[in-house]
């Protein structure tokens, strides 16, 4: 029987996309062989105590520099042999540091190459295309600019902001699943 790929996800906040990615593929086809967060305070933390899985925090604000942080993530990631490694609502800028070394996928809550960085729900909904959604993209050290995996839309058409994010964040969880299968194989 061929062993199941392991995976590292990383993540800065609640961590529900962390958690989708427990209760749908963890120890059914994949392992999630760590979780690491640059936020000692990410509420993701308690899932991974809950779930027992191995969980690093580096405070990110504990480093004078972007490539300081990332060789630390590095090291602390290293150990745990994984095969891909997953942003999940993970709040950095990566450097070639990290990038150059780790192969990774980061999901990015609009129809990339359209608004790459932050606030790309709100831009999404404002702009003057009838679609927005979302694209699970391998990292480079290009922000939101590696290439597409998978891409997932949503119409706008008659939603209010608020039905529209929750859109959004609801096919987040199904894109980055399939993103992880896909990038997997």
């Amino acid at each position: 029987m061929r062993s199941m790929k392991r995976i590292a996800v990383l993540f800065s906040g609640t961590g529900s996309n962390f958690a989708h990615i427990i209760n749908t593929l963890h120890k059914q086809e994949v392992e999630i062989a760590v979780a690491l967060t640059n936020n000692p305070e990410a509420g993701g933390i308690q899932l991974a105590k809950e779930h027992g899985i191995p969980l690093e925090i580096i405070d990110s604000k504990a480093y004078d520099s972007r490539e300081a942080f990332d060789s630390a993530v590095i090291e602390r990631l290293r150990p745990y042999g994984a095969d891909l490694t997953v942003l999940a609502g993970f709040m950095r800028i990566l450097t070639p540091v990290f990038t150059d070394q780790i192969k990774c996928i980061n999901l990015h809550p609009s129809l990339l190459p359209r608004h790459k960085g932050l606030k790309s729900i709100e831009r999404s909904y404002e702009d003057e295309y009838p679609t927005g959604g979302v694209s699970v993209h391998w990292v480079t050290s290009e922000l939101d600019g590696g290439e597409i995996i998978l891409q997932k839309e949503v119409a706008k058409e008659g939603l209010s902001f608020e039905e529209y994010d929750e859109k959004v964040r609801a096919i987040e969880k199904v894109a980055l699943e399939e993103a992880i299968r896909k990038a997997l194989d």
